[in-house]
């Protein structure tokens, strides 16, 4: 479904019982709602009704050319304005990698719109910001975060050779070409990577603890967050906090593990609505 919010269009895919307490879904880097095909059978069974929105820069009608359209205040003030649209005063909120993120952020600065909390792969910000000071590993892990803040080279290389380096990132996903194709289409990669271009220390640190009943999942062959951080994770929660450790899998949580996922969203979310 289409969802009008704040001059914007966004996509929506919607699913399970229609009485089902709601999750809306948050997907990361370079991909989509997609990233959730596998994981919301399990959720659906579970009696939640899921919306997985194609965040800005994602749907199509909801992709602003400048950089600093893509600041994480506005991304937070994306989801409040979908979730005023689509009726829903508070949901079970689960985000990943970028979404991630953006789920810290809503939970702690809009506590009351948010049951629980799942963020899956990336820690709180400030977690972040502990392991890059103090563990060379995870510098070298954020690398690339370098490039992807470079206007038109960032393009150039994750785009050439029918798009070869953006695919080999997407290495765990399965078929890698559901989330590289759309990054082919005009526009599309620069407003995704306007999200790394328009990051900053300031808006970063500004995610203030969250108060919310929370679970980080977290992988430990996760190549972008090692375990630094994802340790430090717990100092950011002051309500109740679960980490949810998968062994042996990616970065890429949804796509590689969706049942062990699934399941603990399920764990957080059931009977706390």
């Amino acid at each position: 479904m289409r969802v009008d919010a704040r001059g914007f269009t966004f996509e929506v895919t919607v699913g399970g019982p229609t009485d089902g307490v709601p999750v809306l879904l948050l997907h990361g880097f370079p991909q989509h709602s997609g990233e959730w095909d596998d994981v919301v059978p399990a959720l659906h069974a579970g009696g939640l009704r899921t919306y997985a929105l194609d965040q800005r820069g994602y749907s199509p009608g909801a992709r602003p050319t400048a950089v600093a359209d893509y600041r994480i205040p506005e991304l937070v003030a994306d989801v409040v304005a979908v979730l005023d649209a689509l009726g829903l005063d508070a949901v079970h909120l689960v985000g990943h990698d970028w979404g991630a993120i953006v789920a810290w952020a809503v939970a702690a600065g809009h506590p009351e719109r948010v049951h629980t909390l799942t963020a899956v792969s990336v820690p709180h910000p400030a977690a972040m910001a502990h392991a890059l000071a103090n563990d060379s590993q995870q510098k070298a892990r954020s690398s690339y975060i370098a490039l992807f803040r470079k206007p038109d080279k960032a393009e150039k290389v994750l785009l050439a050779f029918n798009a070869t380096a953006l695919r080999k990132m997407l290495g765990g996903v399965g078929d890698a070409n559901r989330y590289a194709d759309p990054m082919r289409e005009p526009g599309a990669l620069t407003a995704a990577l306007n999200w790394y271009r328009a990051m900053s220390r300031a808006d970063l640190a500004a995610v203030g603890p969250v108060a919310v009943p929370t679970t980080y999942v977290w992988s430990d062959r996760d190549i972008a967050i090692g375990r630094t951080a994802a340790e430090a994770c717990a100092q950011n929660v002051t309500g109740d906090y679960r980490f949810v450790q998968l062994p042996g899998v990616s970065h890429w949580i949804p796509d590689a593990a969706p049942a062990p996922l699934a399941e603990a969203i399920l764990a957080r979310a059931g009977g706390t609505a």
